[in-house]
């Protein structure tokens, strides 16, 4: 008999435990994804139509982010009710923090998730300038509109439906497919840079994503690479309102001298001291920690 937990299907993430997509699979995701960025742009369109050009954009844009993550849940809970007569799965979001315990856990993740994107800072300073119109759209995101939209859609939205493709389905059916882990992190990794677009904020995605996904490994707990994300953009979307920080490239104009290189130093430091209390944390499991669970029926 397979080891593994009972089944629990009341939850949102359970509904794609059985669900452990291989990597053809993943391809099929993601052009179910595509299709669901495609039903996205035709309900902005739509309310651009409606409301105008300004409101449009903003109401449109806050109703079309999640309505393109629709038709890849749907199709991964379809698959994953399917499999659950038959085949083992892999709990999307487990809780293995054990010997830190998940405060400190929760703790940890968001000042490491501060200190990696402070650092990865200094790697934009060193790219070509960002185009203006770039620029603008990122600007109606964070710091143009209405505010609470772009907190539900920066903070909220963006943090919990790419955790769940980036690591809750891609990094999760690299792993539970025997995909070496170190390799599975990045993959994952490079997957989420790639989703944002542009070298600009693909960068600093994969260097977050490497640190999301060895978190996930270790402790197999969604919700808190869901934090993880949530502490990053909700950090940007602060510093981007703030009046200090209005005309501001990067950290290095902040910080000028020598004051920048300590606070970098610093927050490398303690990134290091954290994925090494990270390490702690016992692997269960040869794919990592994320639980396996028993098929609703067994021979």
């Amino acid at each position: 008999m397979t080891k593994g937990i009972r089944p629990r299907n009341y939850g949102f993430f359970e509904k794609f435990d059985y669900f452990v997509p291989g990597v053809a699979e993943l391809f099929i995701l993601l052009a179910i994804f595509l299709l669901g960025a495609l039903l996205g742009n035709v309900v902005t369109l739509s309310a651009v139509a409606v409301l105008g050009s300004e409101a449009g954009m903003e109401y449109g844009t806050l109703v079309a982010y999640p309505v393109m993550f629709v038709p890849p849940m749907l199709y991964a809970s379809i698959k994953s009710r399917n499999n659950s007569m038959y085949r083992e799965g892999r709990k999307m979001d487990s809780s293995h923090f054990s010997p830190l315990g998940g405060l400190v856990c929760a703790v940890l993740v968001i000042v490491g998730t501060v200190s990696l994107a402070f650092c990865s800072d200094a790697i934009l300073t060193v790219m070509p300038e960002m185009p203006a119109w770039l620029e603008e759209m990122l600007k109606g995101m964070t710091t143009e509109g209405n505010i609470f939209i772009n907190f539900l859609m920066v903070s909220l939205f963006a943090p919990f439906f790419e955790e769940w493709l980036c690591r809750g389905m891609v990094l999760r059916g690299l792993l539970g497919n025997k995909v070496k882990p170190v390799w599975a992190i990045v993959f994952s990794a490079i997957f989420f840079a790639v989703i944002h677009l542009n070298p600009w904020q693909a960068v600093p995605a994969f260097l977050l994503g490497c640190l999301f996904g060895y978190v996930y490994y270790k402790t197999g707990s969604l919700k808190l690479t869901i934090l993880m994300h949530f502490a990053n953009n909700t950090f940007s979307l602060v510093l981007s309102n703030l009046d200090a920080f209005e005309d501001v490239d990067s950290f290095v104009d902040v910080f000028p001298g020598g004051r920048y290189w300590v606070i970098f130093f610093a927050c490398l430091l303690l990134l290091v001291l954290i994925i090494r209390s990270f390490n702690r944390i016992p692997k269960e499991y040869p794919d990592g920690n994320l639980d396996p669970i028993k098929p609703l029926f067994e021979e």
